[in-house]
């Protein structure tokens, strides 16, 4: 199970509170996880700020994609650049050769649901 205070970057942030994107930031935060939330559109969901770029290089140790495969392409090497420890693709955003690369950098690989994974406990 995650400790805490391990920081997830979410690709593909949602304004649209029925987008599972949107969901699953509320979800992040209510189970005490910090999220960084990043789409089109800036704005906010449940007072976390929602941006529409990657935010200054830290480590994440989490990062849970909500972008299709082809919106991924733009985020192949920066993703790297913030460390990761896995990366979730969640139903719909599977992409083997960005699983290709994360293996080759050894990063985990997760195909799941971000939210069954927090209702589960074994986010």
């Amino acid at each position: 199970m995650m400790e805490k205070e391990k920081n997830v970057l979410l690709l593909g942030a949602s304004m649209k509170p029925f987008r599972y994107s949107h969901v699953a930031v509320k979800a992040l935060t209510k189970n005490e996880f910090p999220v960084y939330p990043v789409g089109r559109e800036e704005g906010e969901i449940d007072g976390v700020p929602v941006h529409s770029k990657l935010p200054p290089i830290e480590k994440f140790h989490t990062v849970s994609v909500y972008l299709n495969q082809k919106n991924q392409k733009d985020y192949y090497e920066k993703l790297f650049l913030y460390s990761p420890e896995r990366v979730i693709f969640n139903p719909g955003t599977e992409n083997d050769e960005l699983k290709a690369i994360c293996k080759e950098r050894n990063v985990e690989v997760v195909e799941n649901c971000t939210l069954e994974m927090l209702e589960a406990g074994a986010f």
